[in-house]
């Protein structure tokens, strides 16, 4: 049976090969590139989107509340001016 120490000097070789083998200098040429493309992409981070789309839903709910209380108040107006007026009687 292969002991403990046998397989922890083993994984201690592979990870040596593998961080000195020209497979890591790609890999490590291809983050460069590709972090390069997005960086000059402008692009936002999760959390960035996240907040703003926060945002957007609070300020969708106050125009959808703002839009409801103005039809009410032309609902209102329209009522008011649609009844004739009746004078007001200064005797009581």
């Amino acid at each position: 049976m292969i002991n403990q120490s046998t397989l922890d000097d083993l994984s201690r070789r592979l990870r040596e090969l593998v961080a000195s083998s020209p497979a890591q200098d790609v890999q490590r040429n291809v983050r460069a590139v590709v972090g390069s493309a997005l960086q000059r992409m402008d692009l936002v981070t999760r959390e960035e989107f996240d907040v703003q789309a926060a945002v957007l839903a609070r300020t969708r709910e106050k125009l959808e509340a703002l839009e409801a209380r103005l039809a009410v108040l032309e609902a209102g107006a329209g009522a008011a001016a649609a009844s004739p007026a009746r004078p007001v009687d200064p005797a009581g």
